[in-house]
């Protein structure tokens, strides 16, 4: 028996600590797992029974760099901290940490508690100053390993990327090909025709509030990819969903790497990882030009800028904001003429009146307001008086327009009737190719089948709703009101199907700030 070992250590548990980073090391690595279990006979050889030889193994497929998600690890320093462990097994110091805080930690534990630490060539005594030094030297050395594998790693990494042949999991539209290693068109003709209409949507309502709200009240569905399995899924139309297809590069054709970061930070007195946006100057690689697009790099970078007026969290005098619901027409481009600072827009009253505030003064009471209603009516008659198109040109413009709206939702509805049906037909041939007399699969078959028909009658009760209600098939009528609204546009600004961020948008295609002093 190894001297370092006392009765003391003998007549308490032998605990044999097994990890390995990830599942796919546990399934491809063997020898390493059947070295770490071989660590029983090791103890048994010293002087442990086997009935005091604990194996703890639930942290195979963790990685050892913190002792979070570690079940194994926070069970075993419990079990030293109430003296119920003489020894630690261990194939190495990695296996217990890749940390110096985790592994100093344990030791400092390890020592109170007067536990050793035994490897597959010697063992140690933590108590003891030359020992202690030792095993701190080994903690240092393993974490400074892992430090070195991860810049081998990472320098492999954005070596690969710097040529634009890293994979990673290509957004909604695209998929990664292999061959070229490049991403390619989504050939999903549903897939395309609903991207494009984000960013045609994004172009008229110039928010993504604006863009989600459409889909919605159309019915459209939107499609997003998991990370994990990477599969393609339809969603109900959200903000956030749009809003980072709109700052994602890779639909102007260019090739992005090194867009966030990853950094861990106290969160609430916790360790949290914490991912923030890198600014486009610092992107690790920035490659143009290198699969199909869905818009132009330069539609891209207005679109940026555009997101970034719209966002007024933050105070800036440039930012106008998206144009919202309320009945303000000239919110967000109303300067205080006292101080030359943008005016806030407030609601108040049942009614909800609206009134045009400057806040600059806030701490003395506001520098001043005023009545919105009163400056609209003003500013709405001068719209209208010098805006004057040819009739005709734009009656023809807005003809062909609703028409191409109606079309794109229309061939979207169609599509996913389509898909819906497709889908009930391969339920149907898995239904039939199967054994009738196997029920015990044909069962789960037919109730899936069933589900699919439900699923595209369904659909077609909606599409035909909406047929109805959104007028989707114009009529001579339609057309002959259409082009005969074009030629009046007072009357289509103050129409009640109008809605205000209609009139804002219009407004700011020529207003780009107005002044107002009392």
């Amino acid at each position: 028996m190894n001297t370092k070992i006392e009765r003391n250590h003998l007549d308490r548990q032998a605990a044999v600590y097994l990890r390995q980073s990830t599942i796919k090391q546990v399934h491809e690595h063997r020898e390493s797992t059947e070295r770490q279990y071989a660590l029983t006979e090791r103890a048994k050889e010293l002087g442990w029974g086997a009935e005091r030889v604990e194996v703890i193994d639930e942290d195979l497929g963790q990685s050892g760099t913190s002792t979070q998600r570690r079940n194994g690890f926070q069970r075993l320093a419990e079990d030293i901290a109430h003296g119920r462990v003489g020894a630690i097994f261990a194939l190495e110091v990695s296996r217990l940490a890749r940390s110096s805080a985790d592994w100093h930690r344990l030791l400092d534990l390890c020592g109170l508690a007067d536990v050793v630490i035994v490897d597959e060539q010697a063992v140690y005594t933590p108590r003891d100053f030359n020992d202690r030094l030792l095993l701190g030297l080994k903690g240092t050395m393993s974490e400074a390993e892992l430090y070195w594998m991860r810049l081998r790693l990472q320098g492999g990494k954005l070596n690969k990327a710097r040529r634009g042949e890293l994979f990673f999991t290509p957004p909604a539209g695209y998929e990664w090909d292999a061959a070229t290693l490049r991403f390619r068109l989504d050939p999903d003709e549903q897939v395309q025709r609903a991207v494009r209409l984000v960013f045609e949507r994004f172009r008229l309502d110039a928010s993504a509030y604006g863009v989600s709200r459409y889909f919605a009240d159309h019915g459209l569905q939107l499609p997003a990819r998991s990370i994990k399995p990477r599969a393609l899924r339809w969603v109900p139309p959200r903000q956030t969903l749009i809003l980072t297809m709109l700052h994602n590069p890779i639909y102007a054709g260019t090739y992005a790497f090194g867009r966030s970061a990853c950094r861990a930070g106290l969160v609430n007195g916790q360790l949290r990882q914490q991912v923030r946006r890198v600014p486009q100057e610092a992107w690790r690689t920035c490659l143009h030009d290198q699969h199909p697009a869905y818009i132009s790099w330069d539609e891209f970078m207005a679109n940026q800028k555009k997101l970034h007026d719209n966002d007024v969290k933050h105070a800036a005098p440039d930012r106008q904001g998206a144009a919202r619901e309320g009945s303000g027409l000239l919110q967000g481009l109303l300067l205080c003429g006292r101080c030359g600072h943008r005016m806030s827009t407030s609601y108040h009253g049942r009614r909800s009146r609206a009134t045009y505030l400057c806040r600059q003064n806030v701490g003395q009471g506001a520098c001043w307001s005023v009545s919105a209603p009163a400056i609209d009516r003003a500013v709405s008659k001068l719209f209208l008086e010098v805006i004057q198109p040819p009739a005709i040109e734009l009656s023809l413009a807005v003809l062909r327009e609703v028409e191409h709206q109606a079309s794109d939702v229309d061939r979207q509805w169609k599509l996913r009737l389509e898909r819906a049906r497709y889908e009930a037909q391969l339920a149907e041939r898995r239904y039939k190719a199967i054994d009738p007399d196997y029920r015990v699969v044909a069962r789960t078959l037919e109730r899936e089948w069933n589900d699919k028909l439900i699923e595209v009658e369904q659909v077609e009760q909606e599409y035909q709703a909406l047929r109805q209600r959104e007028k989707i098939d114009l009529t001579d009528e339609d057309r002959a009101r259409i082009v005969a609204m074009a030629k009046d546009l007072p009357a289509v600004w103050n129409a009640k199907t109008t809605t205000n961020p209609e009139r804002k948008n219009l407004l700011r295609l020529v207003v780009r700030e107005v002044s107002a002093r009392q």
